[in-house]
């Protein structure tokens, strides 16, 4: 659901800046694999994609996946893509939404720049404003209206979050201090289904974002609230339910830069 929810915000920033032909190919943040698979495609059988995401498991479901469709110039490593010491070069690199939770994004991008032959490509989608991604900020502010992030807790957060990459001047400013060229941005704005009716789309907006997070870090202890904390959030969305569905409006960023030739 989260990752078909963005399939025409990766295609936009694909269509911009296409994976060459037999190229090697870093996809960042790749969850489940679907971008990988993606990519594989795009740069056909004489080519490579490495994907790399934090999360084992769906590193896991990612490569049973890659296995069970005989998919074989795929892999995979359970790693974060801020540290981990790539075996490059390789000739483009991928991220669609799995950058802005860098806790240190110019170093975690020039680790990732370090890894580029030279003239090799970022490009990478990242959310624009919650202004413009109003059905995501919403659920944060109803949330946030029965409890704020914890100031004690044990569970590792997801970083700046979505929107720490929103403003073009300061992505482009990470971008170039973390060593990349001739950096563009391209907006595309295209409506998501965040779910088939507003309980689905409830589940979604509880799983991931700022909102999720600060469920997340409460824990148990939010449990009591929960229904309340739901039901706000469903009357919150629910002028986003049509007959397709619930479908809002969202809005990203194509950011793109080189390595140094």
């Amino acid at each position: 659901m989260v990752a078909g929810a963005l399939v025409a915000h990766g295609e936009a920033a694909l269509a911009h800046f296409p994976p060459p032909a037999g190229g090697r190919v870093l996809d960042i943040g790749c969850g489940l694999g679907e971008t990988t698979l993606r990519l594989a495609e795009l740069v056909g059988p004489e080519g490579s994609v490495l994907g790399i995401d934090v999360a084992e498991r769906m590193i896991g479901l990612a490569r049973a996946e890659a296995a069970h469709l005989g998919i074989a110039n795929v892999e995979y490593v359970d790693g974060d893509a801020q540290t981990h010491p790539f075996e490059g070069p390789f000739d483009y690199a991928f991220a669609r939404c799995g950058t802005m939770f860098f806790a240190n994004p110019v170093a975690a991008l020039r680790n990732v720049r370090s890894a580029l032959a030279p003239g090799a490509r970022l490009n990478m989608v990242v959310w624009r404003r919650k202004l413009d991604n109003d059905w995501l900020h919403r659920a944060e502010v109803v949330v946030k209206r029965f409890a704020d992030k914890p100031e004690e807790h044990d569970e590792p957060t997801c970083g700046p979050g979505p929107f720490s990459m929103a403003d073009a001047d300061t992505v482009t400013d990470v971008m170039r201090l973390a060593g990349f060229e001739g950096v563009s941005l391209h907006r595309c704005d295209e409506p998501i289904r965040i779910g088939s009716d507003l309980d689905a789309a409830v589940d979604y907006v509880m799983s991931i974002g700022p909102a999720a997070e600060v469920v997340r870090l409460w824990g148990e202890r939010i449990d009591e609230m929960r229904p309340r904390i739901e039901a706000a959030v469903r009357e919150a969305l629910a002028e986003f339910e049509g007959p397709d569905g619930v479908v809002a409006a969202a809005s990203t960023w194509s950011v793109s830069g080189t390595a140094p030739a």
